[in-house]
């Protein structure tokens, strides 16, 4: 009886002395084993112990929030360039230009002398419709004094955007005035474009300058060659110059315009994610239409697919200086505070079979490449353009290279003509934009009587804007170089005006008349009048010859000589 009792009690005693014994063995380790604790495991439960252990038993505290904000740029930093860690905020600034509009009050400012100053007022907008005026100077935030260092571009934006019909109280001191005035403004949506001009270059040449590729960039696109149509124009130049990229899709959509059905616009592929092909549908409305595309070396990411698409299909001719070089994928992932990463997760390729991604063991290098190849002179001749990749073909057979950037069809050297020390300390400086701010403002009268490009350069001429920049510069402590200020003079007229133009009219007007001496634009209008903008393989006897086009430097740079 009593063993029958005993053998049926026995589970629960083994039981209970499990438990007991688990117990007993954790005490011991955690007090009596030199607190090792249980990190003889993966590496990723590593990296939680240890931030555990620190938030347990370090000797000061620790906010291990923000341990792990610093952690997790640099974690990501060993992986490739481009995959990175974003703050709520940080994410928050950077989708405002992609997502095609953000919700504030509308205006453009710059920081001068730790304040801000009202550069333009986008029109019908909140800012506009409250009654502030370009010149304006902001001191005031909601009744709280903001001037000084903390005043900082990141804070200014953080401060006067805000959700949709909030309001904003603002104080402002205008031109010719000392009192504060106070203005309250109710928020709204702000469209940004990313097609930032769009004009005729000649009778027959049509010209969209591409900012970024965003939610609306394709939209816009169709917007402009519309507007264009109605112009007349035969033939297109698309800028892509200072284009650092933008959303994949964006780019494929423009890409589908000009490209016959079933041609190979590109392709990603990575170890998780197997190929995906993006080809055209053949419902392009521009299939025939002669193109160039203009490249520099910012130029990256969407923007070397769209000009790989190009050129790999012999669609059109590539002008400029080589891209930058990006040719990784990443994809955004959105943690619960809304912060994010973007890693990393394939390459794409041009229809050629390149990848144009740039190498980037050498993190430090990665980040002076641009900085090596201006010094090695790849800027201003095109034999100095190395290439490290394999060749790859054409549709025609031209030869095309892989690893590093898209290497244009016709390359333009950056124009140096003028270029002198006191230039270089002019524009670097801040100098220069400084000056224009100032001269906008105390001439804003007079200027803004001016809505023709054309009109307000003979004006500006005719002020001698570059002496009255020389001796503000002087006052600031730039020492007036005579010799060197007569052999840079076009270039300080061409820096100065354009600042005043892109202070009183627009965007459009800028470009506008940068384009009228730019040599990528002069260099284009000849391929055009030359019926050259399709590409054709050489032919030598013996047949076809995979090559580029053959171009000479010195040619270009004569012409630039007798344009000067």
């Amino acid at each position: 009886m009593n063993k029958n009792k005993t053998n049926r009690f026995m589970p629960l005693w083994i039981a209970v002395g499990v438990v007991v014994g688990i117990l007993i063995g954790t005490f011991y380790a955690n007090h009596f084993s030199g607190n090792r604790l249980n990190i003889i495991n993966t590496s990723g439960n590593k990296l939680n112990n240890l931030l555990h252990i620190i938030d347990d038993q370090y000797v000061d505290t620790v906010n291990v929030n923000d341990l792990v904000e610093k952690a997790m740029p640099q974690i990501l930093s060993e992986l490739d360039p481009h995959s990175v860690y974003i703050t709520a905020r940080e994410g928050e600034i950077a989708n405002d230009d992609l997502r095609g509009s953000f919700s504030g009050i509308g205006i453009e400012f710059t920081i001068r002398q730790d304040t801000i100053r009202v550069q333009n007022v986008i029109g019908n907008g909140p800012a506009e419709r409250a009654g502030l005026l370009a010149g304006d100077k902001i001191v005031e935030v909601d009744d709280s004094v903001f001037v000084g260092k903390k005043v900082t571009n990141e804070e200014a934006m953080h401060r006067l955007k805000g959700p949709k019909d909030t309001k904003v109280k603002l104080g402002v001191i205008r031109y010719g005035e000392n009192k504060v005035r106070h203005i309250t403004v109710t928020r709204g949506e702000i469209p940004t474009k990313s097609v930032t001009a769009s004009y005729m270059l000649d009778d027959e040449t049509g010209y969209i300058k591409i900012k970024n590729f965003g939610e609306n960039t394709y939209p816009e696109l169709l917007i402009a060659l519309a507007q264009l149509s109605q112009k007349g124009f035969s033939s297109l130049v698309i800028d892509l110059r200072s284009n650092t990229g933008g959303y994949l899709e964006s780019a494929v959509h423009i890409a589908n315009e000009f490209l016959s059905k079933g041609q190979l616009i590109v392709y990603t592929e990575g170890r998780r994610y197997p190929r995906q092909e993006y080809r055209a549908d053949g419902r392009g409305s521009y299939q025939h239409l002669p193109l160039v595309v203009l490249v520099d070396e910012i130029s990256a990411s969407a923007s070397e697919i769209l000009a790989g698409a190009i050129q790999d299909n012999d669609r059109g001719t590539i002008v400029g200086r080589r891209s930058f070089g990006k040719g990784l994928v990443q994809k955004p992932m959105e943690f619960s505070d809304h912060s994010m990463i973007r890693l990393t997760i394939a390459r794409y390729y041009t229809p050629s079979g390149r990848c144009i991604q740039k190498p980037y063991n050498d993190g430090e290098k990665y980040e002076t490449d641009w900085l090596e190849r201006y010094q090695h002179g790849e800027f201003f001749s095109q034999d100095s353009i190395r290439h490290t990749g394999p060749e790859y073909h054409t549709s025609n057979g031209r030869i095309v290279y892989g690893g590093g950037g898209i290497t244009p069809d016709i390359f333009v050297p950056e124009d140096t003509i003028g270029m002198t020390s006191y230039y270089k300390e002019a524009s670097m400086s801040g100098l220069i934009l400084q000056f224009a701010y100032n001269y906008t403002d105390e001439n804003r009268t007079r200027l803004s009587k001016m809505d023709d490009v054309r009109d307000m350069e003979r004006y500006l001429k005719s002020q001698n804007t570059v002496e009255k920049f020389v001796a503000f510069a002087e006052k600031n402590g730039l020492k007036r170089r005579n010799l060197m200020i007569q052999k840079s003079y076009k270039l300080l007229e061409r820096f100065v005006n354009s600042r005043i133009i892109y202070n009183i009219l627009n965007e459009q007007a800028w470009t506008e008349y940068l384009n009228q001496d730019d040599p990528a634009i002069i260099e284009t209008l000849r391929i055009f009048r030359e019926g050259k903008a399709f590409p054709q393989p050489a032919v030598s006897a013996d047949g076809p010859v995979a090559c580029a086009f053959d171009y000479r430097a010195t040619r270009l740079h004569n012409a630039l000589m007798a344009h000067a």
